[in-house]
């Protein structure tokens, strides 16, 4: 039977990604991507999106085991809620993940988080459409 360390199997995928230095380096290339795609931009807004990633920064790190600075600062995450005023449709939805799954594949994570990271992504963008497919 092996033994393990279990330090590490107790680590959040937040530890395990890097931190938040990890996080903010996925949200700011995922959304370097999303300023220069004319679909998602609209989606959005603000002119400025430092708003939009530091709001998407802090919760990745909170729902991944970090400090809960996303709630204290903005409360209870309620992402279809915060996220109905916008039309999120099919096409919306998959440009999105595709941003996301090429940040996330632009950083150095093991195999299991990028996973994690990943699954995750494909399932919260589709429980954020709200339109239906045209």
């Amino acid at each position: 039977m092996a033994t393990y360390d279990r330090r590490v199997l107790n680590r959040s995928v937040y530890e395990l990604a890097g931190g938040e230095p990890a996080f903010r380096l996925l949200v700011e290339r995922f959304y370097a991507r999303v300023a220069e795609d004319p679909l998602l931009r609209s989606v959005y807004p603000d002119e400025d999106l430092s708003g939009a990633t530091e709001r998407l920064t802090l919760f990745l790190i909170q729902y991944w085991g970090g400090p809960s600075t996303y709630s204290e600062l903005r409360g209870h995450p309620r992402l279809r809620l915060r996220h109905q005023p916008f039309a999120i449709g099919r096409a919306e939805r998959d440009a999105w993940l595709g941003h996301m799954t090429a940040a996330v594949e632009s950083l150095e994570l093991a195999p299991a988080v990028r996973r994690a990271l990943l699954d995750y992504f494909d399932t919260a963008s589709t429980a954020m459409i709200n339109r239906p497919t045209e």
